[in-house]
């Protein structure tokens, strides 16, 4: 008699890779249930990592439940699940095998693809058969990477698949770079600095700035900004947050009035063309001042004060005239306002360099 602790499937294989065993199966949607779960993404207290899965979307969910629920829907798109233990695989030949899965511990998949068809199934009055496409992975790591190298190609939510990165290795080098942008981010966010709390993810949804924003800031500094021979010292990725930190908490505190309690749609310090704009600052006064603490960074962006357009009035930029809340994410306006910042510091660096006493020459004994 069969074990009610086991669920067993008759499946095709599929000669994909050697270190993976990859199996499609029909069940019904409540087993699946039983052997799959949907880990959503979250943080713990200390600002740790957990889960993948986004969070529901319940419009969504009820489309699909609403289709479902009519006699004749069909769902041909199968529901990918990925193991890492207490599966067995006999090999039946012919490139079948049966698949037998251990729940007398709860369940041991978790959902790769199609939570939330899965979700809305767990709505639905009747038994549903589904297909599902069975991926085994030798551990957690590899069942992460296979989670963002399947969706990196599919309409997830970037951001999503960017927070994740820094919880998998063996990305190609295109992910990699991002990851390492990705992973100070969330520390800028999530430890005690002046962004925490500050940077929209699917983590912290009540964020006001995007985190791709911060990423591309990063990214670039690291390509070729301070930051490139920052990470490279000791404790470089901290010394990489402390320098964010340090920039952006002397931001607030020369515009004050453009910061606090705002949006991006109230101030284009806060939107994504006014940040990028401001990281070129930070580069400037990071390379040419050398510009490391709080204090550092307030005098480079006292030249700023008043001649900006935050929340009100006109930008004048290098001869084109802007209002304010005109400014958008795109490359030439990120353009416009990163030479018109840039040239201000600039000017202002260059000022007090000329106004700087000449050191006078010691006196040397004949």
């Amino acid at each position: 008699m069969p074990s009610t602790d086991q669920l067993n499937y008759l499946a095709v294989c599929a000669q994909q890779s050697s270190e993976h065993e990859v199996l499609t199966f029909a069940a019904k949607a409540s087993d699946v249930l039983r052997f799959a779960s949907i880990e959503r993404i979250g943080r713990n207290a200390q600002g740790e990592l957990s889960g993948f899965q986004r969070p529901q979307v319940a419009a969504h969910i009820h489309e699909i439940r609403d289709y479902l629920e009519k006699p004749n829907a069909v769902l041909p798109n199968p529901i990918v699940i990925a193991f890492t233990n207490r599966v067995v695989i006999d090999d039946l030949g012919n490139g079948s095998a049966m698949l037998t899965i251990d729940i007398g511990e709860g369940a041991p998949g978790l959902v790769v693809d199609g939570q939330q068809r899965l979700s809305a199934l767990s709505e639905l009055d009747r038994d549903f058969q589904v297909f599902v496409s069975a991926l085994v992975c030798r551990d957690e790591a590899e069942l992460r990477r296979q989670f963002v190298l399947i969706n990196n190609t599919r309409p997830l939510p970037k951001s999503l698949i960017y927070e994740l990165l820094p919880t998998v290795e063996g990305l190609p080098p295109r992910l990699a770079r991002r990851s390492v942008a990705a992973d100070l981010t969330a520390r800028l966010n999530f430890e005690k600095t002046s962004l925490r709390g500050e940077i929209k993810q699917h983590t912290c949804p009540d964020g006001i700035i995007a985190d791709t924003v911060i990423q591309k800031i990063i990214m670039e500094s690291l390509t070729n900004g301070v930051m490139r021979e920052l990470i490279r010292k000791t404790n470089g990725p901290d010394r990489c947050v402390h320098l964010m930190s340090a920039f952006f908490e002397a931001v607030k505190c020369v515009f004050p009035d453009a910061w606090w309690g705002h949006k991006p749609s109230t101030s284009r310090l806060v939107h994504g063309a006014g940040v990028q704009a401001m990281g070129d600052v930070m580069e400037v006064l990071a390379q040419r001042s050398g510009a490391r603490a709080v204090d550092d960074f307030r005098e480079g962006l006292a030249c700023l004060v008043g001649k900006t357009a935050w929340t009100s009035g006109e930008w004048k930029l290098g001869g084109e005239v802007r209002r304010w809340n005109t400014l958008q994410n795109v490359n030439r306006d990120i353009a416009l306002l990163k030479h018109y910042l840039v040239g201000i510091v600039k000017a202002d660096l260059r000022r007090k360099l000329k106004a700087a006493p000449t050191p006078l020459l010691k006196r040397t004994d004949c």
